[in-house]
């Protein structure tokens, strides 16, 4: 079984930043693929970015690419989220997820986290 715990979710300004941090336990770290699902209010859980095993491959959704930044430390077992010029529909419970591949669609994961809030005031 994979835990993972998110953390630096907050408020923030539009055009602001915010840095939200995964660490993950239980299972080698390095063996799985990770990213960033997130979602709105009143609206259904969207993916975000993902990263490979290695932290060489990024995929980002349209919505964020060129803002959002995702890798991963896996000496630290953590994978991180940069999160630039912020705007007020990024407002939502950013979830940090696992999955033993990282390839194929990504619509869902193996493992979830339990989802930090962040809102951005316009």
């Amino acid at each position: 079984q994979v835990q993972l715990v998110e953390s630096g979710g907050g408020l923030v300004q539009a055009g602001g930043s915010l840095r939200l941090s995964c660490a993950a336990s239980g299972r080698s770290f390095s063996s799985l693929a990770m990213g960033w699902f997130r979602q709105a209010p009143g609206k259904e859980r969207e993916f975000v970015a993902a990263i490979s095993m290695s932290g060489g491959s990024t995929y980002y959704a349209d919505s964020v690419k060129g803002r959002f930044t995702i890798a991963r430390d896996n000496a630290k077992n953590t994978v991180a989220l940069q999160m630039n010029s912020l705007k007020p529909e990024d407002t939502g419970v950013y979830y940090c997820a696992a999955r033993n591949s990282y390839y194929g669609r990504w619509s869902e994961a193996n493992y979830w986290g339990q989802g930090t809030q962040v809102t951005v005031a316009s």
